[in-house]
Protein backbone atom coordinates (compact mmCIF):
# COMPACT_ATOMS: atom_id res chain seq x y z
CA UNK A 1 0.00 0.00 0.00
CA UNK A 2 1.77 3.34 -0.84
CA UNK A 3 2.46 5.34 2.22
CA UNK A 4 0.04 8.61 1.16
CA UNK A 5 -2.59 5.65 1.68
CA UNK A 6 -1.83 4.91 5.61
CA UNK A 7 -3.85 5.53 8.02
CA UNK A 8 -2.61 7.52 11.05
CA UNK A 9 -2.34 4.70 12.64
CA UNK A 10 -0.24 2.87 10.08
CA UNK A 11 1.22 5.39 10.05
CA UNK A 12 2.49 5.79 14.10
CA UNK A 13 3.17 2.19 13.44
CA UNK A 14 5.62 2.22 10.62
CA UNK A 15 7.55 5.11 12.13
CA UNK A 16 8.22 2.89 15.51
CA UNK A 17 9.23 0.15 13.28
CA UNK A 18 11.78 2.73 11.46
CA UNK A 19 12.81 4.02 14.13
CA UNK A 20 12.53 1.68 17.31
CA UNK A 21 12.90 3.05 20.94
CA UNK A 22 16.23 2.31 22.05
CA UNK A 23 17.31 -0.26 24.15
CA UNK A 24 18.00 0.46 27.97
CA UNK A 25 19.27 -1.01 30.74
CA UNK A 26 18.35 -1.34 35.28
CA UNK A 27 22.35 -1.82 36.01
CA UNK A 28 21.88 -1.67 39.72
CA UNK A 29 19.00 -1.56 42.65
CA UNK A 30 17.50 1.68 42.13
CA UNK A 31 18.06 1.91 38.40
CA UNK A 32 20.77 4.83 38.87
CA UNK A 33 24.00 5.19 41.76
CA UNK A 34 21.88 7.66 43.57
CA UNK A 35 19.05 4.93 44.16
CA UNK A 36 16.58 6.62 43.06
CA UNK A 37 14.27 3.96 41.75
CA UNK A 38 13.03 6.30 38.75
CA UNK A 39 14.09 4.62 35.18
CA UNK A 40 14.24 8.20 33.24
CA UNK A 41 15.20 6.68 30.05
CA UNK A 42 12.33 4.48 29.44
CA UNK A 43 9.39 5.71 26.69
CA UNK A 44 7.80 2.48 25.22
CA UNK A 45 5.42 2.39 28.24
CA UNK A 46 3.67 5.32 29.64
CA UNK A 47 0.73 6.39 31.28
CA UNK A 48 -1.27 6.73 27.59
CA UNK A 49 -0.56 2.79 27.59
CA UNK A 50 0.18 1.11 30.95
CA UNK A 51 -3.51 -0.01 31.38
CA UNK A 52 -2.98 -2.50 28.40
CA UNK A 53 -0.16 -4.36 30.22
CA UNK A 54 -0.39 -8.29 30.54
CA UNK A 55 1.26 -11.29 31.72
CA UNK A 56 3.91 -11.81 28.94
CA UNK A 57 4.45 -15.60 29.92
CA UNK A 58 1.60 -18.32 30.48
CA UNK A 59 2.97 -18.57 33.63
CA UNK A 60 5.30 -17.30 35.96
CA UNK A 61 9.02 -18.75 35.44
CA UNK A 62 9.89 -20.69 38.76
CA UNK A 63 13.24 -19.70 39.57
CA UNK A 64 16.68 -22.14 40.26
CA UNK A 65 16.81 -20.28 43.61
CA UNK A 66 14.69 -18.27 45.90
CA UNK A 67 15.07 -14.62 45.47
CA UNK A 68 14.67 -11.69 47.98
CA UNK A 69 15.63 -8.50 45.97
CA UNK A 70 15.57 -6.82 42.58
CA UNK A 71 17.02 -7.90 39.48
CA UNK A 72 18.65 -5.51 37.17
CA UNK A 73 18.91 -5.88 33.53
CA UNK A 74 21.29 -5.56 30.36
CA UNK A 75 19.91 -4.98 26.66
CA UNK A 76 21.53 -6.83 23.97
CA UNK A 77 24.38 -8.69 25.21
CA UNK A 78 25.99 -11.27 23.18
CA UNK A 79 25.96 -14.71 24.34
CA UNK A 80 26.94 -18.41 22.98
CA UNK A 81 23.00 -18.80 22.12
CA UNK A 82 23.07 -15.44 20.33
CA UNK A 83 22.54 -11.56 21.39
CA UNK A 84 19.90 -11.73 24.29
CA UNK A 85 18.38 -9.04 26.99
CA UNK A 86 19.40 -10.38 30.31
CA UNK A 87 17.77 -10.31 33.76
CA UNK A 88 20.48 -11.04 36.80
CA UNK A 89 19.04 -11.94 40.30
CA UNK A 90 20.76 -13.30 43.37
CA UNK A 91 18.86 -15.96 45.61
CA UNK A 92 19.33 -18.93 47.65
CA UNK A 93 18.11 -22.22 48.19
CA UNK A 94 17.24 -21.92 51.53
CA UNK A 95 16.11 -18.69 53.92
CA UNK A 96 17.48 -19.35 57.32
CA UNK A 97 18.91 -18.11 60.35
CA UNK A 98 22.64 -18.47 59.53
CA UNK A 99 22.20 -21.94 58.20
CA UNK A 100 24.28 -23.66 55.63
CA UNK A 101 23.18 -22.75 52.14
CA UNK A 102 24.01 -21.99 48.83
CA UNK A 103 23.65 -18.49 46.83
CA UNK A 104 23.22 -18.42 43.06
CA UNK A 105 23.30 -15.54 40.75
CA UNK A 106 22.12 -16.21 37.58
CA UNK A 107 21.03 -14.42 34.18
CA UNK A 108 17.81 -15.26 32.40
CA UNK A 109 16.61 -14.06 28.59
CA UNK A 110 14.26 -11.56 29.72
CA UNK A 111 12.26 -12.27 26.45
CA UNK A 112 11.38 -16.23 27.18
CA UNK A 113 12.36 -16.41 30.80
CA UNK A 114 15.00 -19.08 30.09
CA UNK A 115 18.29 -19.54 32.68
CA UNK A 116 21.39 -18.58 30.43
CA UNK A 117 24.28 -18.98 32.83
CA UNK A 118 24.22 -19.78 36.59
CA UNK A 119 27.28 -19.59 39.40
CA UNK A 120 26.96 -20.92 42.93
CA UNK A 121 28.62 -19.74 46.22
CA UNK A 122 28.16 -21.49 49.41
CA UNK A 123 28.12 -19.93 53.23
CA UNK A 124 25.92 -18.61 55.83
CA UNK A 125 23.03 -16.72 54.74
CA UNK A 126 19.33 -15.57 56.14
CA UNK A 127 17.48 -14.05 53.16
CA UNK A 128 19.85 -13.57 50.17
CA UNK A 129 18.69 -10.34 49.58
CA UNK A 130 21.35 -8.48 47.79
CA UNK A 131 21.26 -7.28 43.84
CA UNK A 132 23.79 -7.21 41.43
CA UNK A 133 25.59 -5.00 39.74
CA UNK A 134 26.71 -4.12 35.76
CA UNK A 135 29.79 -2.10 34.93
CA UNK A 136 29.74 0.92 32.68
CA UNK A 137 30.79 -0.63 29.59
CA UNK A 138 28.48 -3.80 30.42
CA UNK A 139 30.95 -6.27 30.17
CA UNK A 140 30.56 -7.56 33.42
CA UNK A 141 28.26 -8.49 36.27
CA UNK A 142 29.26 -8.05 40.20
CA UNK A 143 27.29 -10.23 43.02
CA UNK A 144 28.06 -10.76 45.96
CA UNK A 145 28.49 -14.35 47.46
CA UNK A 146 27.37 -15.74 50.50
CA UNK A 147 31.02 -17.00 50.75
CA UNK A 148 31.91 -13.55 52.29
CA UNK A 149 33.41 -12.07 48.50
CA UNK A 150 32.40 -10.27 45.64
CA UNK A 151 32.47 -12.00 42.38
CA UNK A 152 32.96 -10.69 38.78
CA UNK A 153 31.24 -12.59 36.37
CA UNK A 154 31.55 -12.20 32.30
CA UNK A 155 28.29 -10.64 31.27
CA UNK A 156 27.27 -13.00 28.61
CA UNK A 157 28.96 -16.31 29.38
CA UNK A 158 29.20 -16.35 33.51
CA UNK A 159 33.21 -16.91 33.44
CA UNK A 160 34.41 -15.91 36.71
CA UNK A 161 37.20 -13.77 36.76
CA UNK A 162 39.90 -15.24 38.96
CA UNK A 163 42.79 -13.14 39.86
CA UNK A 164 45.58 -13.50 42.28
CA UNK A 165 46.77 -11.25 45.01
CA UNK A 166 45.13 -8.79 47.66
CA UNK A 167 43.94 -6.96 44.57
CA UNK A 168 42.64 -9.77 42.40
CA UNK A 169 39.33 -11.72 42.01
CA UNK A 170 36.73 -12.44 44.01
CA UNK A 171 37.10 -9.39 46.72
CA UNK A 172 36.75 -10.26 50.08
CA UNK A 173 34.35 -7.71 51.96
CA UNK A 174 33.74 -9.27 55.35
CA UNK A 175 36.22 -12.04 57.56
CA UNK A 176 32.91 -12.47 59.10
CA UNK A 177 30.26 -14.18 56.87
CA UNK A 178 29.17 -15.93 59.41
CA UNK A 179 27.76 -13.42 61.14
CA UNK A 180 28.52 -10.24 59.05
CA UNK A 181 26.42 -10.22 55.27
CA UNK A 182 25.84 -7.86 52.06
CA UNK A 183 21.56 -8.20 52.21
CA UNK A 184 22.38 -3.95 50.19
CA UNK A 185 22.67 -3.80 46.21
CA UNK A 186 25.46 -3.38 45.25
CA UNK A 187 26.30 0.00 43.63
CA UNK A 188 28.65 1.27 40.50
CA UNK A 189 29.51 4.30 39.55
CA UNK A 190 31.79 6.42 37.84
CA UNK A 191 33.73 9.50 39.11
CA UNK A 192 37.04 11.07 38.67
CA UNK A 193 38.23 8.84 36.21
CA UNK A 194 37.82 5.99 38.05
CA UNK A 195 34.82 3.53 38.34
CA UNK A 196 34.03 2.40 41.61
CA UNK A 197 31.86 -0.45 43.58
CA UNK A 198 30.80 0.17 47.36
CA UNK A 199 29.33 -3.05 49.08
CA UNK A 200 28.30 -2.27 52.50
CA UNK A 201 27.65 -4.83 55.24
CA UNK A 202 25.03 -5.61 58.11
CA UNK A 203 24.40 -8.32 60.32
CA UNK A 204 21.57 -11.58 60.34
CA UNK A 205 18.28 -11.58 61.33
CA UNK A 206 17.81 -11.04 65.39
CA UNK A 207 21.04 -9.13 65.45
CA UNK A 208 23.36 -11.65 67.18
CA UNK A 209 27.16 -11.96 67.17
CA UNK A 210 30.49 -9.64 66.66
CA UNK A 211 29.38 -8.23 63.32
CA UNK A 212 30.38 -4.41 62.45
CA UNK A 213 29.00 -2.65 59.25
CA UNK A 214 31.17 -1.32 57.10
CA UNK A 215 31.74 0.43 53.61
CA UNK A 216 33.95 -1.64 51.05
CA UNK A 217 35.07 0.60 47.69
CA UNK A 218 36.54 -0.93 45.14
CA UNK A 219 38.39 0.57 42.56
CA UNK A 220 37.04 -1.82 39.31
CA UNK A 221 40.40 -0.06 37.81
CA UNK A 222 43.00 -1.52 39.61
CA UNK A 223 41.03 -3.72 41.86
CA UNK A 224 42.35 -1.11 45.12
CA UNK A 225 40.08 -1.23 48.34
CA UNK A 226 38.97 1.43 51.03
CA UNK A 227 37.02 0.33 54.15
CA UNK A 228 35.12 2.44 56.55
CA UNK A 229 34.23 0.88 59.11
CA UNK A 230 30.32 2.23 61.53
CA UNK A 231 32.18 0.44 64.73
CA UNK A 232 36.02 1.72 65.37
CA UNK A 233 35.93 3.72 62.43
CA UNK A 234 39.98 4.44 62.93
CA UNK A 235 40.52 0.73 61.47
CA UNK A 236 39.94 1.41 57.51
CA UNK A 237 40.68 -2.49 57.25
CA UNK A 238 38.09 -5.24 57.70
CA UNK A 239 37.10 -6.31 61.21
CA UNK A 240 38.16 -10.01 62.60
CA UNK A 241 36.30 -11.39 65.68
CA UNK A 242 36.82 -9.17 68.54
CA UNK A 243 38.65 -6.54 66.41
CA UNK A 244 36.52 -3.77 67.55
CA UNK A 245 36.02 -4.82 71.59
CA UNK A 246 34.34 -1.34 71.93
CA UNK A 247 31.82 -1.62 69.44
CA UNK A 248 29.75 -4.22 67.77
CA UNK A 249 26.30 -5.18 66.27
CA UNK A 250 26.16 -1.84 64.07
CA UNK A 251 24.64 -2.26 60.48
CA UNK A 252 24.36 -0.99 57.06
CA UNK A 253 20.97 -2.16 56.12
CA UNK A 254 19.26 -0.01 53.29
CA UNK A 255 18.39 -1.85 50.21
CA UNK A 256 19.90 0.70 48.25
CA UNK A 257 23.29 0.38 50.46
CA UNK A 258 25.52 3.32 48.94
CA UNK A 259 24.49 6.39 47.74
CA UNK A 260 26.68 8.59 45.38
CA UNK A 261 25.17 11.72 44.63
CA UNK A 262 27.26 13.22 41.60
CA UNK A 263 25.89 17.08 42.49
CA UNK A 264 28.00 16.55 46.15
CA UNK A 265 30.62 14.24 44.86
CA UNK A 266 29.98 12.10 47.99
CA UNK A 267 28.79 8.77 48.45
CA UNK A 268 26.68 8.12 51.68
CA UNK A 269 25.84 5.50 53.93
CA UNK A 270 23.07 5.02 57.26
CA UNK A 271 24.21 2.65 60.04
CA UNK A 272 21.25 0.82 62.37
CA UNK A 273 22.13 -0.10 65.50
CA UNK A 274 25.27 0.16 67.93
CA UNK A 275 26.81 2.47 70.20
CA UNK A 276 27.39 6.50 68.87
CA UNK A 277 29.88 8.16 70.99
CA UNK A 278 31.77 10.26 68.26
CA UNK A 279 30.35 13.34 69.80
CA UNK A 280 32.53 13.04 73.03
CA UNK A 281 35.66 11.55 70.93
CA UNK A 282 34.52 8.08 70.07
CA UNK A 283 34.91 6.12 66.89
CA UNK A 284 31.19 4.22 67.16
CA UNK A 285 28.66 5.64 64.26
CA UNK A 286 25.40 3.66 65.35
CA UNK A 287 22.51 5.40 63.69
CA UNK A 288 23.87 7.85 61.84
CA UNK A 289 24.13 9.30 57.80
CA UNK A 290 27.97 9.24 57.03
CA UNK A 291 29.56 11.10 53.55
CA UNK A 292 32.39 9.53 52.46
CA UNK A 293 34.61 10.30 49.35
CA UNK A 294 34.11 8.18 46.36
CA UNK A 295 36.68 6.19 47.03
CA UNK A 296 35.29 5.08 50.23
CA UNK A 297 37.63 7.43 52.25
CA UNK A 298 36.56 9.71 55.12
CA UNK A 299 38.34 12.83 56.56
CA UNK A 300 40.81 10.64 58.47
CA UNK A 301 41.41 9.77 62.04
CA UNK A 302 38.30 7.98 62.05
CA UNK A 303 36.26 11.00 60.46
CA UNK A 304 33.95 11.16 57.67
CA UNK A 305 33.99 14.30 55.77
CA UNK A 306 30.26 14.80 57.14
CA UNK A 307 27.54 12.97 59.63
CA UNK A 308 24.44 13.21 60.63
CA UNK A 309 22.85 11.62 63.76
CA UNK A 310 19.32 12.43 65.17
CA UNK A 311 19.47 13.88 68.47
CA UNK A 312 17.29 10.59 70.24
CA UNK A 313 20.34 8.05 68.87
CA UNK A 314 20.30 6.52 71.88
CA UNK A 315 16.66 6.64 72.27
CA UNK A 316 16.80 4.75 68.71
CA UNK A 317 19.53 1.87 69.73
CA UNK A 318 17.30 1.50 73.03
CA UNK A 319 14.37 0.23 70.80
CA UNK A 320 15.96 -1.33 67.71
CA UNK A 321 14.11 1.59 65.94
CA UNK A 322 17.22 1.75 63.34
CA UNK A 323 17.64 4.79 61.60
CA UNK A 324 19.47 2.61 59.00
CA UNK A 325 16.62 0.68 57.55
CA UNK A 326 16.42 2.07 54.51
CA UNK A 327 19.31 4.11 52.68
CA UNK A 328 19.44 7.85 52.33
CA UNK A 329 17.00 9.66 49.12
CA UNK A 330 18.41 12.06 47.62
CA UNK A 331 16.17 14.89 46.32
CA UNK A 332 16.47 17.31 44.16
CA UNK A 333 15.67 21.25 45.83
CA UNK A 334 13.38 23.63 44.15
CA UNK A 335 14.98 26.78 42.22
CA UNK A 336 15.89 29.74 44.66
CA UNK A 337 16.05 27.41 47.51
CA UNK A 338 18.95 28.40 50.56
CA UNK A 339 20.09 24.73 50.65
CA UNK A 340 21.67 23.64 47.55
CA UNK A 341 21.73 19.78 48.32
CA UNK A 342 19.32 17.76 50.51
CA UNK A 343 18.53 14.29 51.38
CA UNK A 344 15.37 12.46 53.34
CA UNK A 345 16.86 9.85 56.07
CA UNK A 346 13.75 7.71 57.52
CA UNK A 347 13.65 4.69 59.58
CA UNK A 348 12.23 1.96 61.42
CA UNK A 349 10.67 4.99 63.51
CA UNK A 350 8.49 6.13 60.75
CA UNK A 351 9.99 10.02 61.04
CA UNK A 352 11.42 11.61 57.80
CA UNK A 353 14.14 13.61 58.32
CA UNK A 354 15.32 16.39 55.68
CA UNK A 355 18.80 17.16 55.75
CA UNK A 356 21.46 19.79 54.56
CA UNK A 357 23.45 17.54 52.38
CA UNK A 358 26.24 20.56 52.28
CA UNK A 359 26.50 20.99 56.53
CA UNK A 360 24.32 17.98 57.46
CA UNK A 361 24.57 18.55 61.61
CA UNK A 362 24.38 22.30 60.82
CA UNK A 363 27.32 22.78 62.83
CA UNK A 364 30.00 22.62 59.81
CA UNK A 365 32.00 19.15 60.68
CA UNK A 366 30.97 15.91 61.45
CA UNK A 367 30.05 14.04 64.71
CA UNK A 368 27.69 16.61 66.25
CA UNK A 369 24.12 15.43 67.02
CA UNK A 370 20.57 16.94 65.30
CA UNK A 371 20.55 20.03 62.95
CA UNK A 372 18.35 18.81 60.44
CA UNK A 373 15.89 20.86 58.28
CA UNK A 374 12.54 19.27 58.82
CA UNK A 375 11.08 16.39 60.94
CA UNK A 376 8.19 15.08 59.50
CA UNK A 377 6.10 11.60 60.59
CA UNK A 378 5.04 9.24 58.01
CA UNK A 379 2.14 10.03 56.43
CA UNK A 380 0.75 6.45 56.86
CA UNK A 381 2.96 5.93 60.23
CA UNK A 382 4.74 2.91 60.95
CA UNK A 383 8.47 1.17 60.15
CA UNK A 384 9.81 2.08 57.00
CA UNK A 385 12.06 -0.88 55.39
CA UNK A 386 11.24 0.00 51.99
CA UNK A 387 13.59 2.22 49.53
CA UNK A 388 12.08 5.69 49.11
CA UNK A 389 11.73 6.51 44.99
CA UNK A 390 12.42 10.31 44.13
CA UNK A 391 10.94 11.81 40.95
CA UNK A 392 10.77 15.22 39.27
CA UNK A 393 8.16 16.34 38.52
CA UNK A 394 8.36 17.83 34.82
CA UNK A 395 5.40 19.92 34.75
CA UNK A 396 6.90 22.28 37.46
CA UNK A 397 10.33 20.84 38.28
CA UNK A 398 9.41 20.00 41.97
CA UNK A 399 10.42 16.83 43.70
CA UNK A 400 8.67 14.36 45.01
CA UNK A 401 9.48 11.66 47.03
CA UNK A 402 7.53 8.11 47.51
CA UNK A 403 8.06 6.28 50.70
CA UNK A 404 6.04 2.85 51.20
CA UNK A 405 6.03 0.63 54.15
CA UNK A 406 3.45 -1.80 56.36
CA UNK A 407 0.95 0.48 56.11
CA UNK A 408 0.64 1.61 52.55
CA UNK A 409 2.31 3.66 50.02
CA UNK A 410 2.70 8.26 50.60
CA UNK A 411 3.74 10.71 48.74
CA UNK A 412 5.48 13.84 49.57
CA UNK A 413 6.16 17.02 47.81
CA UNK A 414 9.44 18.95 47.91
CA UNK A 415 8.86 22.77 47.79
CA UNK A 416 9.99 25.97 50.17
CA UNK A 417 8.78 27.54 53.01
CA UNK A 418 8.62 31.29 54.20
CA UNK A 419 12.50 31.25 54.83
CA UNK A 420 13.02 29.82 51.14
CA UNK A 421 14.61 26.61 53.16
CA UNK A 422 13.23 22.88 51.61
CA UNK A 423 10.22 21.40 53.34
CA UNK A 424 8.41 18.67 52.75
CA UNK A 425 4.28 18.35 52.24
CA UNK A 426 2.33 15.27 52.18
CA UNK A 427 0.26 15.14 48.97
CA UNK A 428 -1.58 12.10 49.00
CA UNK A 429 -1.71 8.31 50.74
CA UNK A 430 -3.17 4.88 50.12
CA UNK A 431 -2.99 2.16 52.24
CA UNK A 432 -2.04 -1.78 51.89
CA UNK A 433 1.18 -2.88 52.42
CA UNK A 434 3.67 -1.79 49.99
CA UNK A 435 7.40 -2.82 49.10
CA UNK A 436 9.94 -0.11 47.12
CA UNK A 437 7.98 1.71 44.51
CA UNK A 438 9.78 2.42 41.28
CA UNK A 439 8.95 4.94 39.14
CA UNK A 440 9.38 5.32 34.70
CA UNK A 441 8.54 7.63 32.05
CA UNK A 442 6.06 9.89 34.73
CA UNK A 443 4.32 6.31 36.27
CA UNK A 444 4.70 5.29 39.86
CA UNK A 445 4.78 1.71 40.31
CA UNK A 446 4.55 -0.57 43.48
CA UNK A 447 4.19 -4.06 44.63
CA UNK A 448 1.71 -5.16 47.73
CA UNK A 449 -1.38 -5.95 49.26
CA UNK A 450 -4.11 -6.16 46.67
CA UNK A 451 -7.69 -3.95 47.46
CA UNK A 452 -9.68 -7.24 47.33
CA UNK A 453 -6.86 -9.23 49.12
CA UNK A 454 -3.72 -11.00 47.91
CA UNK A 455 -0.49 -9.55 46.48
CA UNK A 456 -0.14 -7.12 43.03
CA UNK A 457 1.65 -4.95 41.16
CA UNK A 458 0.27 -1.58 40.69
CA UNK A 459 0.82 1.58 38.40
CA UNK A 460 -0.71 4.86 39.68
CA UNK A 461 -0.50 8.69 38.74
CA UNK A 462 2.68 9.99 40.63
CA UNK A 463 0.81 13.42 41.77
CA UNK A 464 -2.36 11.97 43.04
CA UNK A 465 -2.01 8.08 43.49
CA UNK A 466 -4.74 7.31 40.83
CA UNK A 467 -4.51 3.30 39.96
CA UNK A 468 -4.11 3.41 36.22
CA UNK A 469 -2.93 -0.29 36.29
CA UNK A 470 -3.04 -3.48 38.34
CA UNK A 471 -2.02 -6.89 37.54
CA UNK A 472 -3.42 -10.32 38.62
CA UNK A 473 -2.32 -11.82 41.96
CA UNK A 474 1.19 -13.06 42.77
CA UNK A 475 2.70 -14.17 45.02
CA UNK A 476 3.62 -13.13 48.58
CA UNK A 477 6.53 -10.82 49.22
CA UNK A 478 9.31 -9.93 51.25
CA UNK A 479 11.63 -7.76 49.81
CA UNK A 480 11.12 -8.07 46.42
CA UNK A 481 10.17 -4.91 44.35
CA UNK A 482 9.49 -4.64 40.48
CA UNK A 483 12.10 -2.77 37.89
CA UNK A 484 10.24 -1.52 34.69
CA UNK A 485 12.64 -1.39 31.54
CA UNK A 486 12.34 -1.55 27.59
CA UNK A 487 8.54 -1.67 27.93
CA UNK A 488 8.30 -4.37 30.55
CA UNK A 489 7.82 -4.67 34.25
CA UNK A 490 9.32 -7.90 36.06
CA UNK A 491 8.86 -8.61 39.21
CA UNK A 492 9.84 -11.51 41.56
CA UNK A 493 8.01 -13.37 44.32
CA UNK A 494 8.16 -15.18 47.53
CA UNK A 495 7.24 -18.40 45.94
CA UNK A 496 9.82 -18.61 43.51
CA UNK A 497 8.67 -17.11 40.89
CA UNK A 498 9.35 -14.21 38.32
CA UNK A 499 6.49 -12.13 36.63
CA UNK A 500 6.69 -10.29 33.32
CA UNK A 501 4.27 -7.68 32.29
CA UNK A 502 4.18 -6.55 28.95
CA UNK A 503 2.05 -4.31 26.12
CA UNK A 504 0.20 -7.19 24.01
CA UNK A 505 2.71 -8.23 20.67
CA UNK A 506 -0.26 -7.46 18.26
CA UNK A 507 -1.49 -4.23 19.64
CA UNK A 508 0.17 -0.67 18.57
CA UNK A 509 -0.29 1.17 21.11
CA UNK A 510 1.40 4.41 22.16
CA UNK A 511 3.05 6.12 25.11
CA UNK A 512 0.84 9.00 24.53
CA UNK A 513 -2.24 6.98 24.60
CA UNK A 514 -2.64 6.97 20.98
CA UNK A 515 -3.88 3.90 19.79
CA UNK A 516 -5.08 4.79 16.19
Amino acid sequence: MPIANLSRAGLLALAAAAFPAAATDWPQFGFDAVHSGNNTAEHALGAGNVSQLAAAWADPVVLPAKVDGAPVYAAGIATPGGTRNLLFLFGADAFCDGCSSTGTVFALDGDSGEVVWSRTTTGSDQHASSSPAIDAARAFVYSFGLDGYVHKYAIGTGEEVLTAGPTGWPQRVTLKPDVEKVASGLAIFSAGGHEYLHAVTNGYNGDGGDYQGHSVAIDLGDGTQKIFNAMCSTTAALLADGGCPSGRMSGIWGRGGSVYDADTGRVYVTTGNGQFNANSSGHNWGDSVLALATDGSGSGGGLPLDSYTPSNYQSLDNSDADLGSVSLAIVPVPPGSAVAHAGVQTGKDGVLRLIDLDDMSGAGAPAHVGGEIQLIDVPRGGAVFAQPAVWLDPSDQSAWIYVANGAGLSALQLGLDGNNRPHLTARWDTGGSTKSPVLANGVLYSAGACPGGGTCVSARNPRTGDVLWSSPHIGNLHWESPIVVDGALYMADGNGQLWKFALPATDTVFADGFDG
